[in-house]
């Protein structure tokens, strides 16, 4: 993945990815980083998806960070039928799921088809997607679904890409490339074969086989640590190495425990045992504590840095503004 690094500078302050950089991911496969190989996939496992997420950024926080997350809906092959997913994930073809995972919208049932309509925020990679991914409450004869708890019911859906809106409204201080933008749907009937259940899988790989949550916690988690990496780096030109001493020290702890859950998923998969909701919880509160703690690091390093760290052209800007857009993911806030 060292060619990754030739990348470094087709991104900057762009809005979004030069037809190079999207020939380049689509080449490398990097979309489909989970996707089995049979469906024209590199069909990693979580520890090399993981540490290939960590490279790209720790070049930038946009490739990085749209990468994972459109990788991440190309993920859903696996809750897919399986015609479906033939059909989506052919090998001779580019595919590039991405979408929301807001409960915005509504699915009307119509016989085997539902009718879709809404507004949906916040899909990374918009405009390089060929389909869109979303979640929407489901109507029946007039009435919105509920469950016995009274929460609605709602079901996943996969559309092609011509069938929404996209809506220009991602203008933030970092990751603009990423282009995360809001979509429109009215009035498209989908068929009932386009529609998914998270956790419901069809595919026997492992990847498969982890619980959504802890697959989401532990790919965006490791963005955070690839984002400092890369600001580390660029610090060590202009700080020395006793000022960075702590922050490395603190990044490497990160970074080792990630991997030390990642490897306990991976042997849970590999043994079909699942992680226990107390498991779950407990990753999901150390990766929350860990972003914390990244977080603290640039705060306090950024004003030592200089007027050069100011200036939007630095790369140190960048990375700043790049990675405290991607805390306000709601991920590890709420």
């Amino acid at each position: 993945m060292q060619h990754w690094h030739d990348l470094k500078t087709c991104n900057g302050h762009q809005k979004v990815f030069d037809a190079e950089t999207l020939k380049a991911i689509a080449t490398a496969k990097l979309w489909n980083i989970w996707v089995p190989k049979t469906h024209g996939g590199l069909e990693l496992g979580l520890t090399e998806g993981l540490r290939t997420l960590q490279q790209l950024a720790s070049i930038d926080g946009s490739l990085g960070w749209t990468v994972t997350l459109c990788s991440g809906a190309n993920y859903f092959i696996g809750n897919l039928q399986p015609e479906t997913a033939a059909e989506l994930f052919n090998p001779n073809d580019v595919t590039v799921l991405g979408g929301s995972g807001g409960l915005f919208g509504f699915a009307e049932k119509k016989g085997d088809s539902y009718l879709l309509n809404g507004t949906w925020n916040y899909a990374t990679g918009a405009p390089y997607l060929t389909h869109f991914t979303l979640n929407a409450k489901i109507i029946e004869d007039g009435i919105e679904l509920t469950d016995d708890d009274g929460a609605p019911v709602f079901r996943s859906f996969v559309i092609p890409c011509e069938a929404v809106q996209i809506i220009d409204d991602w203008h933030t201080m970092g990751l603009q490339a990423t282009a995360t933008q809001s979509f429109a749907v009215t009035d498209y009937l989908v068929d009932k074969d386009y529609s998914f259940i998270y956790n419901r899988f069809y595919l026997p790989q492992d990847i498969f086989k982890i619980n959504f949550r802890v697959f989401a916690d532990l790919t965006l988690w490791i963005n955070y640590i690839g984002m400092v990496q890369h600001y580390l780096a660029e610090a060590s030109k202009l700080l020395d190495e006793k000022t960075l001493e702590d922050p490395h020290k603190t990044t490497t702890e990160a970074e080792d425990l990630l991997y030390k859950y990642a490897n306990e998923v991976e042997a849970a998969t590999a043994d079909n045992t699942s992680f226990s909701d107390v498991q779950i919880e407990a990753l999901h509160t150390a990766a929350a504590a860990s972003v914390k703690r990244l977080s603290k690091i640039l705060m306090e390093l950024h004003p030592l840095l200089g007027i050069k760290a100011a200036r939007v052209e630095h790369p140190l800007n960048q990375i700043f503004r790049d990675y405290f857009t991607a805390t306000q993911h709601h991920i590890f806030t709420r």
